[in-house]
């Protein structure tokens, strides 16, 4: 069912507003579907309501297999090194560019107190790429990225990362915000309109989460705006083959499942819908 959706978003049989909703609906309730701690859930559910075998059998094992696949440090470990896009040394850049383009989806809202900006895991989007303009290899940030939710919301993500970009000592006026997209394909779409006829690849360097910058090049590059990048916000550490990593379940292992699943289903259904 969810495939035939995605096929009639390709054929264009719908108006491309309602594509683009459409589109978002699916793509969040792909990424519901697909979480590890969901389908273990599911599958130990359906044990619980199944009356007979072998079918209840099937379900509790396969529960209970996929539990200790999601939970395996190293094989997580494995994925997300083979996935994410190395990160570089500041010494190793060999250029200077004229704008850092920096994703947003790092910062949580809706927090109280609200005088302060409250910042997931990936806040080294920002961090590094203010490290990026102190160390002079950019001269202006772009920030990009409007709100990810289906209802929209008073503040924007770039607002939020404006606001800590001028606490880390930014001046505004090497700020510059694009707050209109709630994903990577609109935030290169909407870059394209504001920059593509005035810069050159040469002038700017993406940066992102190392696991989210094969999608975010790939919808850049679909865009006509090809560039280097600058990868942060590592899930990774260094191969380990210590018993804790080979056989201990860790928690932290189906948060990096999380982030790969994710992003493989985001990177389909950008494919499938021609957004790379």
């Amino acid at each position: 069912m969810v495939l035939e959706v995605f096929l009639i978003l390709i054929e264009n049989k719908f108006h491309p507003h309602i594509q683009v909703f459409m589109f978002f609906i699916l793509s969040k309730t792909l990424n519901y579907l697909t979480m590890p701690v969901v389908i273990i859930c599911i599958c130990f559910f359906v044990f619980i309501i199944l009356k007979k075998q072998p079918w209840k059998k099937y379900f509790f094992w396969m529960g209970f297999a996929t539990l200790l696949l999601f939970s395996n440090d190293f094989i997580a470990n494995e994925l997300m090194l083979a996935w994410e896009i190395k990160p570089v040394a500041f010494a190793t850049l060999k250029k200077h560019y004229e704008y850092g383009i920096v994703l947003t989806g790092v910062t949580l809202g809706k927090r109280n107190p609200d005088d302060r900006v409250y910042f997931n895991k990936g806040a080294d989007r920002i961090v590094h790429t203010v490290q990026l303009y102190k160390l002079g290899y950019i001269k202006k940030l772009i920030i990009s990225g409007g709100n990810g939710s289906l209802i929209d919301v008073e503040e924007r993500e770039a607002d939020e990362l404006k606001r800590a970009a001028l606490l880390m000592g930014v001046p505004a006026a090497d700020i510059i915000l694009e707050n209109k997209s709630r994903n990577t394909h609109e935030s290169a779409e909407e870059l394209k309109k504001m920059f593509a006829d005035k810069i050159t690849p040469d002038d700017y360097i993406l940066i992102t989460s190392a696991f989210h910058m094969r999608r975010s090049l790939a919808c850049f590059r679909k865009a006509g705006l090809s560039m280097d990048a600058f990868s942060t916000d590592l899930y990774t550490h260094k191969r380990e083959f210590t018993p804790d990593v080979l056989f201990i379940p860790n928690v932290d292992a189906m948060i990096i499942w999380t982030k790969l699943i994710k992003e493989w289903t985001g990177f389909l259904a950008y494919k499938m819908a021609g957004y790379i």
